[in-house]
């Protein structure tokens, strides 16, 4: 398949990418600075700042897209929030039907952000989340999966997770690129909203 990743310089883009090439696919970079993705990736200049008309060519011939571009709370409207809808919105525009989006968990619940360790300090990037998934949800015409995981950790991978979460957790950042890659084919997983977080079942055994 020929896959875009927006966000493909980052923590999670960068191991991402990695396994999409390893499982046999052509995968196309997109990151604001395309110098600092791999060498084993087509790297294209992709600039959440820009409008739709900029953007939605650059996805032309893609197979599906994911969206794991994060500002770590420095770009929240731009990036995390209208810059989804934009991805979402240019991969429509293209006739994309798989579209997979990295969120935070239970970001669209936001009773729950006060009662869980961890989300009760990121409001604000609680809510860029929540309006993003909200419009895939209810506007995207194709086959989407969101994936919520709990608070992302810079440790090594334990290869086995917990999905359908109900309570807060940690998940290293591995474990969450290995499961977006995992989910690529599985119908099981189209048009929902998966939460997750460390637990017992091996990723390979999911879906």
């Amino acid at each position: 398949m020929k896959i875009f990743v927006v966000g493909a310089s980052g923590r999670v883009g960068k191991q991402l990418t990695d396994l999409l090439v390893a499982g046999g696919h052509e995968v196309y970079a997109g990151a604001r600075h395309p110098e600092s993705t791999d060498s084993n990736v087509h790297p294209v200049k992709f600039d959440m700042h820009d409008d739709l008309a900029s953007l939605s060519p650059k996805l032309a011939g893609m197979d599906a897209v994911y969206f794991v571009a994060g500002s770590r709370g420095a770009d929240l409207l731009q990036t995390d929030a209208f810059g989804a809808v934009k991805v979402a919105q240019a991969a429509m525009d293209n006739h994309i039907d798989r579209f997979i989006l990295l969120s935070s968990l239970f970001a669209t619940e936001p009773a729950r952000w006060a009662g869980i360790p961890g989300l009760a300090s990121l409001t604000d990037y609680n809510i860029a989340k929540y309006f993003a998934d909200k419009w895939v949800i209810d506007n995207f015409t194709g086959n989407y999966t969101i994936l919520q995981p709990g608070t992302l950790q810079d440790v090594e991978g334990t290869g086995s997770v917990t999905l359908d979460v109900t309570d807060g957790g940690d998940n290293p950042i591995p474990d969450v690129a290995a499961v977006l890659a995992a989910m690529l084919t599985q119908p099981a997983t189209y048009r929902k909203v998966i939460t997750m977080h460390s637990g017992e079942t091996k990723v390979e055994n999911l879906f």
